[in-house]
């Protein structure tokens, strides 16, 4: 039986919005945080007639520094925080910050920036520990509290691997088997020995949940919503596997028996092996999702929608053995389907559906895309994703052209995964440039005008979300791709500079958005409409 979560999108609002991760603003630190920049993003937002800010992952970086192989579903990235905040609020001081590097502004050297960032949180810690008691004090104890259930087994976790230097390679089935295995007392050891450790990594968590709270008021205080992003699957080497093995598909070392993936597809010939450690769904049956429901909570607390990558894995997922090297040998298994967004509805009830009733779920259902995955979209009541350089490679069926969208749907020029459409329209053949314009009733005489002609094509559609990443706004080249599947280094390193920003980007797109009935004036006449 579908579910109740399917609403009437009849009479629900068009929302257009930007693609852009916080590493990727501007800054003096060597990346992008939740300082100043991210204010005037949102700033240039609301010029722009923008209604929502979509960003990957808040969560910490993994392997590749991507933010898709988090060390903790629960816990934000210690590279987001300012240092700019620490330093007024006491606990770094003018000569902390003008010991900065000079790094470079249009890509974030992680190997500079990290040391470097760490180094002054844990001095802002030192100095938080070591001051008198505040209501900050007050305010970092209740937030332990309140986060305890995921909080406690991260910073530990975050201790050990430290301690046991699994940035040289050791994970934690590498550990002592007392602590791999999670017996009681050496757990109350570690916790004993590491204690100013643990400290360190909580203080961590307290500075970004704070700062993201500022944030996200701030943008939504001016009518910006966020779109955050949950991957499906978590990382080996994390919090989440280390305190949940038996929701985990793992040996009795406690290493995947089995790892996630995709077929081969448009990005790899021999598809992708993700690696990720794959669900016990039995497991989660079992307890009723619970671990699934409190993840989905927690991520409502950073954003207003959410967007779940790999959508499909919930109808069937991708199964490689352990041992391959590429995802070609692997079997599809069947999913939870609905049973797990059930669980969801039950527990988090009102609270997972905006004002006019939608879910504040968007399914990333790219990919081989069956009936099944469809239909439990459908069922589910989920928006799914329509990607304009998937558009023209097949003929007038093509599920990513304009004219087959229905109005549940988001719709984008590309995503975090695409090269940039500059990018993309220069790599294409002529054949294929032509039939590009010829959809649109063009001539484009350059990448920067298709680019913009493509924007134009997503904000027009009756795909009710139309988000754009900030590369496309810009028009730049493939040089600024944010990532590459499959390609393990170089990926998630992409800044802008305000210089690259001039007036008439906001005010190109603020001029679409009303042309298309995306700006809050229409959602107001909509609304006197309704009234009356």
């Amino acid at each position: 039986m579908a579910m109740a979560l399917r609403t009437s999108m009849t009479s629900a609002y068009r929302y257009g919005g930007i693609l852009l991760h916080p590493t990727s603003l501007p800054g003096p630190h060597g990346s992008g945080d939740l300082g100043a920049a991210a204010f005037h993003f949102v700033d240039w937002l609301v010029a722009g007639g923008q209604s929502l800010w979509q960003v990957l992952p808040l969560t910490g970086l993994g392997p590749g520094n991507s933010p898709y192989s988090s060390p903790s579903a629960f816990a934000g990235s210690e590279l987001l925080i300012n240092l700019e905040s620490l330093q007024e609020a006491g606990w770094l001081t003018a000569a902390d910050l003008a010991e900065t590097p000079a790094f470079p502004e249009q890509h974030i050297d992680y190997a500079a920036v990290r040391p470097f960032r760490m180094d002054r949180l844990r001095r802002a810690a030192g100095r938080f520990f070591a001051s008198k008691k505040t209501r900050k004090h007050a305010a970092f104890v209740a937030f332990c509290a309140d986060s305890s259930a995921w909080l406690d087994d991260y910073a530990l976790f975050m201790a050990l691997d430290i301690a046991h230097q699994s940035a040289n390679g050791t994970m934690w089935q590498d550990w002592p088997a007392a602590l791999a295995h999670r017996q009681p007392d050496a757990l109350r050891e570690a916790e004993r020995t590491h204690a100013e450790e643990i400290g360190f990594w909580k203080f961590c968590q307290w500075c970004f949940f704070d700062q993201w709270a500022a944030l996200k008021s701030y943008a939504n205080e001016n009518r910006i919503k966020i779109i955050g992003d949950l991957p499906i699957f978590v990382a080996a080497h994390s919090a989440d596997v280390w305190a949940n093995p038996d929701l985990f598909d793992l040996d009795e070392d406690g290493q995947p028996r089995v790892v996630a993936g995709v077929p081969p597809d448009y990005f790899s010939d021999t598809g992708q092996r993700w690696g990720n450690p794959l669900y016990l769904w039995s497991a989660h049956a079992a307890e009723g999702y619970r671990w699934w429901v409190e993840r989905m909570r927690q991520t409502m607390k950073l954003c207003d929608i959410i967007r779940i990558d790999h959508f499909r894995g919930f109808e069937a997922y991708w199964e490689i053995p352990a041992a391959a090297e590429t995802a070609i040998d692997g079997k599809w298994q069947p999913g939870p389907g609905e049973a797990v967004f059930a669980a969801m509805r039950r527990e988090l009830g009102d609270d997972l559906v905006d004002e006019l009733g939608r879910l504040k779920i968007i399914a990333e259902d790219l990919g081989i895309i069956t009936p099944a995955v469809k239909k439990l979209r459908q069922d589910v009541g989920l928006p799914g994703m329509r990607i304009l350089q998937f558009a023209f490679g097949d003929d007038a069926r093509n599920p990513y052209l304009p004219h087959n969208y229905d109005a549940n749907s988001v719709v984008y020029t590309g995503t975090h995964d695409n090269d940039t459409t500059c990018g993309w329209w220069q790599s294409l053949e002529p054949p294929e440039q032509d039939r590009v314009n010829a959809y649109l009733g063009v001539r484009s005489e350059s990448a920067d005008e298709l680019c913009w002609y493509l924007i134009r094509l997503a904000y027009a559609s009756v795909a009710q979300l139309c988000v754009i990443p900030m590369q496309d706004a810009l028009a730049l080249d493939t040089t600024h791709r944010m990532n590459q599947p499959s390609v393990g280094q170089g990926s998630w390193e992409w800044r802008y500079r305000w210089q690259q920003v001039e007036p008439w980007h906001a005010e190109r797109l603020a001029d679409l958005t009303v042309l298309y009935g995306r700006d809050h004036d229409s959602h107001r006449r909509d609304e006197l409409d309704e009234e009356g």
